[in-house]
């Protein structure tokens, strides 16, 4: 019984920091573990329901080094998902293997992949996203954004964008795209390094170190919408409070 619950459980893979100049990636994957680990109750809902895997920093030794782009070896590790060497990209090279088994493992669902970057020159938070040939796909990847636009006010689909670049042909979105289950859907989650633009305003709003980790908490929430929507969770309370209720229930009666 208990193998066959494990079985429902859906898989959400989140990487950051492959570019080591890209610091807001960081404190948006901060915000993700902060609100993943609270006591909140959505948070609650969230760990009962799905598995999150994260791994906040891709490019250890580009961060220490003070690189903008490149790993000590003076590779851009997000052109190597193809085929990463345990010699010259050996974080790459563990990360992709860890995917590869979770995608196999009959236990989980893998169902979600989110690269999170910063961005240059653009505004706001936003994603790039897959192109497919199957229309019903392509509408299905539209989900998760459009539901983020809706939690996050400095969040832009209108931004968001999907599209098979040849030149991002080794980027863990692109790749994993095509090496993942059909009902996955993989991303880069991109935000400026500095502003963003709400719906009505008439100037730029600097992003601080808190506005990065509200984006990363809006990420983790848009996971029970999500989910709400297709059925996988249909409770908004904790599974520990159900239980309560059920038993204070069964009391009564």
């Amino acid at each position: 019984d208990h193998l066959s619950l494990d079985r429902d459980k859906k898989l959400v893979f989140l990487t950051a920091r492959v570019h080591p100049g890209e610091s807001p990636a960081s404190f948006i994957c901060q915000g993700v573990i902060d609100f993943l680990v609270s006591q909140h109750p959505v948070a609650q809902i969230l760990r009962d329901h799905v598995i999150f895997k994260i791994v906040p920093m891709l490019n250890p030794d580009g961060v220490y080094l003070g690189n903008y782009r490149c790993s000590l070896m003076g590779f851009d590790l997000n052109r190597h998902w193809q085929d990463p060497s345990p010699w010259a990209h050996p974080t790459l090279h563990a990360v992709k293997q860890l995917i590869v088994q979770m995608n196999q493992d009959p236990r989980v669902s893998l169902e979600f992949y989110i690269d999170v970057h910063a961005h240059s020159t653009m505004l706001n938070g936003f994603m790039y996203g897959n192109v497919f040939e199957d229309e019903e796909r392509v509408q299905r990847q539209a989900v998760f954004p459009r539901l983020l636009c809706q939690n996050a006010p400095d969040f832009s689909f209108s931004n968001t964008s999907f599209n098979r670049d040849v030149v991002k042909a080794g980027t863990g979105r692109r790749f994993l795209g095509g090496l993942l289950d059909d009902t996955s859907y993989c991303y880069t989650l991109e935000v400026s390094f500095y502003s963003y633009m709400t719906a009505g305003s008439t100037a730029p709003v600097p992003y601080t170190e808190e506005t990065y980790m509200k984006l990363g908490r809006n990420v983790a929430r848009t996971f029970l919408d999500y989910y709400k929507l297709n059925n996988l969770i249909k409770d908004n309370r904790p599974a520990h409070i159900q239980r309560d209720r059920e038993k204070s229930h069964s009391v009564r009666h």
